[in-house]
């Protein structure tokens, strides 16, 4: 399975978040979901959960 990233550094905020989460898709939406509510203030919903899916990246593996 590929492992997916969400990159805080794409989407500017006030505090600047450089945060990058990767790992499997489910836990990537999870710990990101967690991440937005606890630190960016946005309210835990089904849609928040999409738009983070939505925007997760596949991992660049280095070789």
């Amino acid at each position: 399975m590929t492992r997916k990233i969400a990159d805080c550094r794409r989407y500017p905020s006030v505090m600047n978040c450089t945060l990058t989460i990767s790992g499997e898709e489910d836990e990537v939406v999870r710990a990101a979901a967690e991440h937005a509510v606890s630190v960016h203030e946005h309210t835990d919903s089904p849609e928040l959960r999409e738009q983070i899916r939505a925007s997760l990246e596949d991992e660049r593996v280095a070789v």
